[in-house]
């Protein structure tokens, strides 16, 4: 061949190859590029379900911290006959919720067990101790104490866990543990009196999260269900044959039966808000954000409804303040999971 010949064809092949490398960079090129934009999608889909976490989260705290305007709309009616219709309230709105979502085929078989029963019922309890003093609190003119029992729950919650499911705290941890002790100590030593609707609150309220976090404890809703369906037939009794209506009752008006059918609204609107926040973003973030709720608290009481603060009463909240800054800044520094969007 001539040598012409063996050069045109090296040039030929040397072009080919050139020309397989070029398409070959493109091709990883367009990969890259596509990956890159599946990145940039996947972040941008994570960072606004995050958003709409916190979002969830802080109209779930709002509404818990506004609820005392809520309960004293209509002036006259009881804590006791409040806690009846926000019982039986909640069993017809959290009916309405389980069918509407498909998850009333499920009820049998989320208490099946003798063990889930109990939990529920133990948990019933709690929570009609948490709400009835809570809405006594409330109507009475205790708003700010009711608050320091929100305040110093999580520290409650943090002691159950060490000393009921064995959880080991961080040495910052403790420290915020033992200030908030003293805290309260100072408050009831300094007032002359134990501050017992804070620490029922608390305890009633941290109890009941100790006994929510039991695996064989059903879903958020088929719980709620379970334990105001329990509650519902002495709450029925007691409205049908023990309670004397104070003041308005249902059917007076049509404004007084709205607002007391609202009362399953108000509770069960902010619980599915909850739920869908704590899906969205990590339980730290969920714990910064509860002191919303009694920080409403402390502002209506104070401002709104013209409850007084002595100096030592204020001295224990600084006290107990100082506690969760610690135990937030604790908290926000340690690694958790991310919560997986469902």
């Amino acid at each position: 061949m001539p040598l012409a010949d063996i050069v045109a064809l090296l040039d030929l092949q040397d072009r080919a190859a050139s020309q397989r490398t070029d398409r070959r960079s493109a091709t990883d090129g367009h990969r890259q590029r596509r990956a890159k934009l599946a990145i940039s999608r996947y972040r941008s889909k994570d960072t606004m379900q995050t958003r709409k976490g916190i979002w969830y989260a802080v109209a779930a705290w709002t509404v818990w911290g506004l609820s005392p305007i809520f309960w004293n709309l209509v002036p006259g009616i009881g804590a006791t006959m409040l806690l009846i219709h926000r019982i039986l309230w909640s069993v017809v709105v959290l009916t309405i919720i389980l069918i509407a979502t498909g998850q009333w085929r499920t009820i049998r078989s989320s208490y099946q067990s003798w063990r889930s029963r109990l939990l529920t019922v133990a948990a019933a309890l709690l929570v009609f101790t948490n709400w009835a003093i809570f809405l006594w609190a409330v109507t009475n003119d205790h708003i700010v104490e009711a608050s320091l029992g929100y305040f110093i729950n999580p520290l409650v919650s943090v002691a159950l866990g060490v000393l009921f499911l064995g959880e080991r705290l961080r040495p910052l941890q403790w420290t915020a543990v033992g200030i908030a002790t003293a805290g309260v100590g100072v408050m009831a030593i300094r007032v002359g009196a134990v501050p017992w609707i804070s620490l029922v609150l608390a305890f009633s309220f941290g109890m009941y999260g100790l006994v929510k976090k039991n695996v064989e404890t059903p879903s958020p809703f088929i719980s709620l269900f379970g334990e105001t369906t329990f509650l519902a037939v002495p709450a029925l009794v007691a409205l049908l044959f023990i309670v004397e209506p104070s003041g308005a009752a249902f059917g007076d008006s049509p404004a007084v039966s709205l607002f007391l059918v609202s009362a399953g609204l108000i509770t069960v609107v902010p619980l599915a808000l909850f739920a869908a926040a704590t899906k969205r973003i990590p339980l730290a973030t969920v714990g910064i954000l509860q002191y919303i709720a009694p920080s409403l608290h402390l502002a209506l009481g104070v401002f709104l409804y013209g409850e007084t603060m002595s100096g030592d009463t204020l001295l224990g909240f600084v006290v107990v303040w100082v506690a969760l800054v610690l135990y937030s800044i604790d908290t926000w520094r340690a690694p958790s999971p991310e919560p997986v969007v469902v």
